[in-house]
């Protein structure tokens, strides 16, 4: 199965498409893991001797063995230790609703940030951008938010947004933003100096020295979508020129 995957990394997959395990991948419980099975990533999914493609998008393949399908998929599914881009929209109580962009609210306990006791609450309010990280995601449950790493500290988590902008983009192109060495963070990180917070559901915050530069970012980063790297090239030295 390794090698039918190899072979069709970098192309476009379709949701249905599979890949037969033969005898020497298929592992028993008593077995330890080996360094030659295969990792099924995002987009795909492992059934018995099979493993089924969910997604379409490009497969791609990390060594030794992660694969994974890397889609323009904008459809938000919660997943443990994944950090997102809420918007509180409502207070329940002790429980603040924020929403992610998923099919149902999370919720967020205003325990779950640092220092925060009965009496110290944090300073939260109806619209507020939070970056949190999933502690409950599960298909029969509400999705929970923490603002507060293992040890109880902050680590960039909580509040944020104060006059920037946030945009929504495909969750690919997070993912793409997010890769270690990211050419396409280098280049944007070339052009004007700016902060940036990523959130794993599509949303990303941009703020830079002023409006119009923020508005930039912003629309180059929308633009990457679909264009190439040579063209997205050629387009950010225009910008840094000033030719645009």
């Amino acid at each position: 199965m390794l090698s039918a995957l190899k072979e069709r990394v970098g192309q476009v997959l379709l949701p249905g498409d599979e890949f037969v395990c033969e005898a020497e991948d298929t592992l028993s419980l008593s077995a330890t893991a080996r360094k030659d099975t295969a990792v099924c990533g995002p987009g795909l999914r492992r059934s018995g001797d099979r493993v089924l493609v969910c997604v379409s998008g490009h497969l791609r393949h990390k060594a030794p063995n992660v694969f994974w399908i890397q889609s323009q998929s904008k459809r938000v599914v919660p997943a443990k230790g994944e950090c997102v881009i809420g918007i509180v929209t409502a207070k329940s109580g002790d429980v603040f609703k924020v929403d992610v962009g998923a099919s149902e609210l999370a919720s967020l306990s205003y325990l779950s940030f640092e220092g925060a006791t009965k009496r110290n609450r944090p300073n939260v309010q109806v619209g507020d951008l939070v970056y949190a990280q999933f502690l409950v995601a599960n298909k029969d449950m509400e999705p929970e938010l923490v603002c507060i790493d293992g040890a109880g500290r902050a680590n960039g988590l909580g509040v944020f947004g104060s006059g920037g902008l946030m945009v929504k983009v495909s969750l690919g192109l997070v993912r793409r933003l997010l890769a270690p060495g990211s050419d396409l963070m280098a280049d944007l990180a070339g052009l004007f100096p700016s902060e940036m917070v990523l959130g794993l559901n599509g949303r990303v915050w941009v703020k830079s020295s002023s409006l119009q530069q923020t508005l930039i970012l912003t629309n180059l980063l929308q633009s990457c979508e679909t264009l190439s790297p040579d063209q997205r090239r050629a387009l950010f030295h225009r910008v840094k020129q000033g030719t645009l």
